[in-house]
């Protein structure tokens, strides 16, 4: 297998990851480990329900909302922030399953103002700009710059802080570095470039949080991607950890696929995932890596 082939199945287990963690962890989101444990033992199967009572195999605004960035960067033939912007728009008026609620305060003041950032807010670090960065990081491969530069503009569409922008650019550079093949101590050396700046998110002392806050999710990511021995294991993991479970899954499912690489994701998750965001993962992956500046130095 040539560079080519290896680089295009990581970034495609990446996608793919993002998607089967989503579909995976929806079914445990807001419930406790406790609650899971009573009512599924181990949660490992995608099956669907959870408080959004969602089909086996549906997704939720994770893959979404980071299909539509995709899609906005295809169309644009490269970065678009006011594309990817109206991509959302769109997507929030076709009334999704699911969006939260600093998304959609985000999205109304661009539809109202044209503003494509929002301003600073100590309130804003949620994990809902982290869980879009897999097509970020694929278009911009390659380029640490551009990954840096592109990872805040699409976050700051809808999310103005600090630790969410640190997280974005962590995750980004981690799921780049894991497409070009790295090992574990390289993966674990760009936590540790986040912990020595922003020490909030040491993850040493696992508390086992998993809320929406950009902190407890990349503190459960971490300390699954780093205590687990394959993808399917660090998946379940992180999911039976429940609070906001679809996106510590869809986060650590990007990590983790990059990671691992396309024979690692579960088959019988594959065949569950929705097919037409299967298919559209699938197509849209090798578009998306052509327009990097990795292919155009190839």
């Amino acid at each position: 297998m040539n560079d080519q082939t290896q680089i295009l199945e990581r970034a495609t287990a990446a996608f793919l990851g993002l998607a089967l963690g989503d579909a995976l962890g929806a079914t445990t989101e807001f419930m406790t480990p406790g609650e899971i444990r009573s009512k599924h033992k181990v949660h490992r199967k995608i099956i669907g329900g959870g408080w959004l009572g969602l089909k086996a195999g549906q997704v939720t605004d994770d893959t979404e909302m980071s299909l539509a960035l995709a899609r906005a960067l295809v169309q644009r033939q490269g970065w678009s922030l006011p594309q990817i912007a109206d991509n959302f728009v769109a997507w929030m008026r076709g009334k999704p399953i699911d969006i939260g609620s600093t998304v959609r305060k985000g999205l109304r003041m661009y539809m109202t103002s044209g503003c494509l950032e929002v301003p600073l807010n100590e309130w804003d670090a949620g994990n809902g700009a982290v869980m879009r960065m897999a097509p970020v990081a694929l278009v911009t491969l390659g380029d640490s710059e551009l990954l840096q530069q592109c990872a805040l503009q699409q976050a700051r569409l809808t999310h103005h802080h600090v630790l969410s922008d640190a997280a974005c650019i962590t995750v980004g550079k981690m799921v780049q570095t894991a497409i070009c093949g790295c090992d574990r101590f390289e993966l674990h050396a760009l936590t540790r470039e986040l912990t020595s700046q922003y020490p909030n998110f040491r993850f040493n002392k696992y508390q086992g949080q998993a809320s929406g806050y950009v902190v407890d999710t990349l503190q459960t990511v971490f300390h699954y991607i780093f205590s687990s021995a394959s993808f399917e294991e660090c998946l379940i993991g992180v999911v039976n950890q429940g609070g906001d479970a679809d996106t510590t899954g869809a986060i650590a499912g990007m990590i983790a696929g990059a990671f691992y690489g396309l024979d690692a994701l579960p088959r019988s998750w594959l065949k569950r995932l929705d097919g037409q965001v299967r298919k559209e993962i699938e197509e849209i992956t090798p578009r998306l890596l052509s327009l990097s500046p990795l292919a155009r130095n190839l």
